[in-house]
């Protein structure tokens, strides 16, 4: 049977043109696929049920989620100095504790960790982001490949800046080698200070706390670290009643990370409130919705999707498709 609007428009029965692609996938993006729906009959005047979004925007995401796999190099060349931030922050995921059987009724609610990553240019607003739901090796990778696309390359020094969590510290090392600096985040500390200065200091916590916060700009750690054993909890007292041994253990295991006079006088941030931005902006804004429960591999998807939009590849990654389906 002929159809002549269809080879005109290049779309075969009962699929989608590219350009209706592009638009569901566009809502789907930022919005449920429930509301995807509604904004395309809105917009379009076209009716597509949600099950056809959830389709056409996940695979999309796979494409990219795909392409993202392996080891980027890096290039010989690249800028002086760079900033990367990593962190991870939980989203609602849907799991079957058994895999045989229907499936449906064996699902379970918890929360799994997506880490995100960024790079950027110092004195940048452009940061470059990765995500994934996978494990600390690919999120390593993915930091390696947004520093590359951000216009690192193997002489290029990467400062950065998280909570001094262990598995994010090995993968500046794994990452970077000797290029790699990592600073633990000075507000972070400072919340571990806080807590300790109340115990100690009672109503004189803030002015105490602004003291060692001082202290710590200076490098002195010395001294911070002198103050909280002259306030520590005895040992009999646990470690949840505990603020000022907490304060003084998680300073004394990373004061090779706490270089903050050195990155002041090279201008370079002792905050990491980039990622914490967006974590809010990236992750949760489509993945913590209300009523949004993921599947771990849709999650991945989904994630690799967002970080395409929010590192303004949009525009090219459709480009590629018309090429790809002229």
């Amino acid at each position: 049977m002929a159809r002549p609007f269809a080879e005109a428009a290049r779309v075969s029965c009962r699929s989608y043109s590219l350009g209706l692609q592009r638009v569901v996938t566009d809502f789907a993006a930022d919005s449920s696929f429930a509301a995807a729906v509604e904004k395309v009959k809105e917009h379009y005047g076209i009716k597509v049920c949600a099950g056809t979004v959830r389709s056409i925007t996940e695979g999309h995401a796979a494409s990219l989620s795909d392409e993202l796999d392996g080891v980027a190099q890096m290039p010989a060349s690249g800028v002086r100095r760079m900033i990367g931030e990593m962190d991870g922050s939980f989203i609602p995921c849907v799991e079957s504790k058994d895999k045989t059987g229907d499936r449906r009724k064996q699902r379970v609610c918890c929360w799994r960790e997506a880490k995100l990553c960024l790079a950027e240019v110092v004195g940048s607003t452009q940061p470059h982001f990765g995500a994934t739901m996978r494990g600390v090796e690919q999120a390593g990778k993915l930091w390696r490949r947004s520093v590359i696309s951000a216009g690192g390359g193997r002489n290029t020094e990467v400062h950065c800046v998280g909570d001094g969590a262990p598995w994010i510290v090995a993968q500046v090392a794994e990452q970077f080698g000797e290029r790699g600096h990592y600073l633990v985040d000075f507000y972070h500390v400072s919340e571990y200070l806080a807590a300790a200065g109340e115990a100690i200091a009672k109503e004189q916590s803030r002015a105490w706390l602004k003291v060692q916060q001082e202290r710590l700009k200076e490098n002195r750690v010395g001294e911070v670290l002198a103050e909280l054993a002259s306030g520590r909890e005895p040992a009999e007292v646990a470690d949840a009643e505990a603020p000022v041994r907490r304060c003084e253990r998680y300073l004394s295991d990373r004061q090779a990370y706490l270089d903050y006079q050195g990155a002041r006088a090279a201008g370079l941030p002792i905050g990491s409130g980039e990622i914490e931005s967006g974590h809010r902006t990236v992750v949760q804004a489509r993945l913590k919705i209300g009523g949004a429960w993921w599947l771990m591999e849709n999650a991945e998807k989904m994630l690799a999707l967002r970080v395409m939009r929010a590192n303004g590849e949009w525009q090219s990654y459709w480009r590629r498709q018309r090429q790809a389906h002229a």
